[in-house]
């Protein structure tokens, strides 16, 4: 039979964009630890429900750590303590019989709020499209070992394309930036011999649509590597400013 905890849940609750909100105070019994964190907010919702409550809105979707669609931040760690994962793959058994916990929404001013613990992220969308793509024409398909690539540049292009885009970075980081998760997508296409026509206008391109975001710049405080469920290297943000430099003057 499974352990059950009983916790104390602060969570935010807020009804719109800009609306007034205020932490309420949920009190849950006989949690299994076997839940995960989504998994628990599902309890709570139907508790809510059957008291002709509104229940909590949060994000989700696939629930197996691969969409980038969860994503809260609990007593100040954005999705939880457990470094490398995210909110839906947190399981309650990571907690302690009796603990509070205290759940926000991401709070950046480029994550405009949604309702609730849901913000809306589709800045990171725009980004991407600013950018993250190759323009040139290739006509059919080539086999895929059509082009010979280096390890390294390999490696470094699928490091950084584990990015999810959640947005645990902005969310950890002081200053709100979206460093890492551009630098993620730039380093995942500048890396490979098809983006490198491009790479030049898409670094200035997706920088200055970061810029338009209104997200923060990189202090180099390295929460966003701790917070990032796919453990992404601040190394990529190093890069991004090297790709940066050279783009703005090319005979560095």
């Amino acid at each position: 039979m499974s352990k059950k905890i009983n916790l104390t849940l602060k969570i935010w609750r807020q009804k719109k964009h800009k609306a007034f909100g205020k932490f309420e105070t949920y009190k849950t019994q006989g949690v299994e630890v076997d839940m995960s964190f989504l998994e628990m907010l599902d309890v709570v919702n139907e508790k809510l429900t059957k008291e002709g409550k509104e229940p909590i809105v949060f994000d989700h979707d696939c629930r197996e750590g691969i969409c980038g669609m969860c994503g809260a931040v609990i007593n100040g760690q954005a999705h939880g303590p457990m470094r490398g994962t995210t909110l839906c793959q947190l399981y309650m058994r990571n907690f302690k019989d009796g603990e509070t916990l205290i759940i926000e929404p991401w709070r950046a001013q480029g994550f405009p709020m949604n309702k609730d613990l849901s913000v809306d992220r589709s800045a990171f969308d725009r980004v991407i499209t600013s950018g993250g793509f190759i323009s040139v024409k290739t006509g059919q398909a080539a086999d895929s070992d059509s082009t010979l690539i280096a390890k390294e540049a390999a490696d470094t292009a699928m490091d950084a394309a584990q990015c999810i885009g959640c947005g645990a970075c902005v969310a950890a980081c002081p200053n709100a930036s979206a460093m890492l998760f551009v630098a993620a997508k730039v380093s995942h296409l500048n890396a490979l011999p098809q983006g490198a026509p491009e790479e030049k206008t898409r670094v200035l391109n997706m920088i200055g649509q970061m810029d338009k975001e209104k997200f923060g710049n990189c202090s180099n405080s390295y929460e966003c590597e701790a917070a990032c469920p796919k453990e992404i290297s601040v190394v990529h943000i190093a890069r991004l400013n090297k790709d940066y430099r050279q783009a703005c003057n090319p005979f560095i």
